[in-house]
């Protein structure tokens, strides 16, 4: 490895890092994952790596140490590389508040000095204010680092963006960086996918194209050779190999799409003793990689639902964290949801469990002085805790460690320390609190040391915390209490790192099937 180490940085002449790009033929094609993929790949040779995405769209945001915001995929490249998550990995986040409009946040912030949700017409003309926090952090990754791995975003060839978007072919440039194209095979139509975006870019761009790469693929990949030299023939480009499908991977999903394919089996009966949990799949659910370590403990049912049908009698039924609360709260109280819940709650059947924006609605009340989210002033939550929640402009957005105060919600957990992030605006009163924050790192402003609450009868409890599930020994002990015959509280013990090994695995799986070494000169090669 020491010897490879050196090799390359005998290579690097210029001040600031290499660069490589990878773009896809479409959305989904696999961006997120590649990146990941050389990111880790990079980092097992000795190379400082980081990734960057000049622009994502995701609610699923994550919380760097300083409290700034970046997409959950960017924050995962950067595990897989073995740095921290830095705001300048993902300089531009558009988080959707609905159909027309995003808030944008700028360097991990909301966007100052003006009314920070625009329409997407608007949008893309702030490409001039906009370009220069793209640059920027770019630039200051590349003083950090030794290899930047950028990731575009849908597609380089969409002729009608190609003047306004500041995320694919216009970084490229940029950073004079090598790009990787990668197409889903899985979709159909793979060479329509990559040759024809090959074809639709203007020749400067098109050479920057150094590699192809066919991803998802089910079955035997020999059967693709054939397909191999015609991409080859017909592209120009090397294809540097096909990707295998791979299912044992648990990495978290940024898009609430992924979600769509999930909800269609709400509706199927749980495994025979497994803990069902029922996940209200809200129309601006956000954070909802919060749920998947329960997706991931042996002798749990997790599934999304969206009708009041598809509830049935769950052991566990969550509301989870949304972009618009109080919107959200008006769809669960048209729906017929807010009511089924309610009847849940007084069944003493279901526990109820509220993350964050789910929190606030399971409240009495949401106060709404400066019109944030909606112009509602004041709403009634579902009742079933008594909290009251009071929106302001400020922003809580932080890192946190919390220990447990009782053992109201699992047995033998008062004094467990725990640790997640918060990501809301409002300040949330709770007269039964669970937890008390020890350590708050990036808060925007002062808080109020307890957090979270729980019904007199136990049944209903929530809290701000992202990631609390993540906590191994309190979710082991929580899911123990709700069914000690599904859940082994050995499982607690393990050392493993669930999501580490993914990022092994995915590593050995990239380097198994791509040409790893031709990427390696590509990258060191490269002016």
């Amino acid at each position: 490895m020491e010897a490879r180490s050196l090799h390359w940085r005998s290579r690097v002449t210029n001040p600031h890092a290499k660069t490589i790009m990878v773009m896809g033929t479409s959305s989904s094609a696999g961006k997120s994952l590649l990146t990941a993929a050389l990111c880790r790949c990079f980092s097992n040779r000795g190379v400082r790596v980081a990734p960057f995405k000049a622009q994502n769209m995701s609610n699923n945001a994550a919380v760097c140490g300083d409290g700034s915001e970046i997409g959950r995929s960017q924050a995962m490249q950067a595990i897989a590389a073995r740095t921290l998550p830095l705001s300048e990995m993902n300089p531009i986040l558009l988080k959707p508040e609905g159909n027309t409009h995003s808030q944008v946040l700028v360097d991990g912030r909301p966007m100052a000095h003006r009314k920070s949700s625009v329409t997407a017409r608007d949008y893309f003309s702030r490409k001039r204010e906009l370009w220069p926090h793209v640059t920027q952090a770019l630039d200051r990754l590349r003083e950090r680092f030794d290899l930047v791995v950028i990731e575009g975003a849908g597609s380089p060839a969409e002729l009608n963006l190609m003047d306004v978007e500041i995320v694919n072919m216009s970084v490229a440039r940029y950073a004079k960086s090598p790009v990787l194209l990668v197409g889903d095979i899985e979709r159909g139509g793979i060479f329509a996918q990559l040759l024809g975006t090959l074809w639709l870019l203007p020749e400067s761009d098109r050479q920057l194209i150094r590699g192809l790469i066919v991803n998802k693929f089910r079955g035997d990949v020999s059967l693709f050779d054939r397909g191999n030299a015609i991409l080859e023939e017909k592209g120009g480009v090397p294809v540097l190999g096909v990707l295998p499908w791979i299912d044992q991977l648990r990495l978290p999903e940024e898009d609430a799409v992924a979600l769509w394919e999930r909800r269609q089996s709400a509706g199927e009966p749980k495994r025979t003793g497994d803990i069902d949990i029922a996940i209200l799949h809200l129309p601006h659910i956000a954070n909802f990689d919060d749920f998947d370590p329960l997706e991931n403990t042996e002798g749990v049912t997790v599934r999304y639902v969206q009708y009041s049908e598809q509830l049935g009698a769950p052991d566990i039924l969550i509301i989870p964290g949304t972009k618009n609360t109080i919107a959200d709260l008006d769809w669960m109280k048209r729906s017929g949801l807010a009511r089924a819940v309610i009847e849940l709650a007084k069944s003493k059947k279901t526990q109820i469990v509220g993350i964050c924006g789910g929190y606030q609605i399971l409240g009495r009340s949401i106060y709404n002085p400066d019109s944030l989210e909606s112009r509602e002033l004041h709403v009634e939550g579902l009742g079933l805790l008594d909290v009251e929640t009071r929106f302001h402009p400020n922003k809580q957005t932080c890192q946190v460690e919390a220990t447990v105060l009782n053992d109201s919600i699992a047995d033998h957990c008062t004094g467990m320390r725990i640790s997640g992030y918060e990501i809301h605006i409002g300040e949330t009163t709770t007269n039964s609190p669970w937890l008390k924050r020890t350590s708050t790192q990036g808060y925007t402003h002062s808080r109020k040391e307890l957090d979270g609450a729980v019904s007199s009868d136990g049944w209903v409890w929530g809290c701000y915390i992202h990631g609390l599930f993540a906590n191994e020994c309190f979710r082991v002990n929580w899911l123990y209490r709700q069914h000690s015959r599904s859940i082994t509280k050995g499982n607690a013990s393990g050392n493993s790192d669930p999501l580490d090994d993914s990022l092994n695995l995915l590593a050995k799986h990239f380097e198994q099937h791509i040409d790893f070494g031709h990427i390696e000169k590509i990258v060191w090669d490269s002016l």
